[in-house]
């Protein structure tokens, strides 16, 4: 007596399995950093006082003379932000970052932006992972098309007002982990995947895709992907080149 066919129903559901790609985004798609350009805007805005900026004025000025880490650079404007957000209201946020997207949407560069549309096409699910507040993530990567983004998030109470708490701290600072719980969803598959990223940051969910691109990437994660064979990608002025 023969054997019935085993079900092919695991089979279909592999095959419309969607390939994801998964993208940082502060000098990776955007030319600056939304984090940086929404704590400026804050200040201007009078919703955090000037000496907020003092926090991270060493770190930023030894980052712009070559004499400090862009990555202690970053810690210290989050740590700014952590610091002082703490009963801004939520309305008020939402107000300055928008006014940020709408700033600078189009400050892009130009080989990630393609390679965005490029994998769209391709119907690729393209995913954002950042350290920037979400709120400020979700317009700019609207705009380029992303289906899913995930960014820092901030706990607010009853009044509609910041408590100060980052909601998912464990989730969100390892990247790796993010990417995990976004295909443990369901629907998406690392099979054909891609990722970019620019620093060190980046490296936990660049180890598990199967095309990795080091895109403008600082010294620790060059040194990283050289030794890992990974594509690394620089792009100055007008001219786009591998190397």
């Amino acid at each position: 007596m023969k054997k019935a066919p085993k079900s092919s129903g695991q089979n279909r559901d592999k095959k419309f399995l969607l390939k994801v790609a998964v993208f940082d985004i502060d000098g990776t798609i955007f030319r600056s950093s939304l984090l940086i350009e929404l704590i400026d805007a804050l200040i201007k805005e009078k919703i955090f006082k000037p000496q907020v900026a003092d926090i991270y004025k060493k770190t930023r000025e030894n980052w712009q003379n070559r004499e400090g880490a862009y990555e202690t650079y970053i810690t210290d404007v989050v740590k700014a932000v952590n610091q002082n957000i703490k009963g801004v209201s939520y309305r008020d946020l939402r107000r300055v970052a928008y006014k940020v997207v709408a700033k600078h949407k189009n400050r892009t560069y130009l080989y990630t932006r393609k390679l965005v549309k490029e994998l769209k096409a391709k119907k690729y699910y393209v995913l954002a992972i950042s350290h920037s507040p979400k709120i400020a993530l979700e317009g700019f990567c609207k705009t380029l098309g992303f289906n899913k983004v995930y960014g820092l998030m901030y706990e607010v109470d009853k009044k509609e007002k910041f408590t100060g708490k980052v909601l998912f701290p464990e989730l969100i600072f390892s990247k790796d982990k993010v990417l995990k719980r976004a295909l443990g969803m369901g629907g998406l598959t690392l099979a054909g995947s891609i990722g970019v990223g620019d620093t060190e940051s980046d490296i936990p969910f660049l180890k598990m895709v199967n095309t990795a691109i080091c895109f403008n990437p600082n010294e620790k994660l060059y040194n990283y992907a050289k030794r890992r064979g990974w594509k690394i990608v620089v792009e100055r002025k007008d001219v786009i080149y591998e190397l």
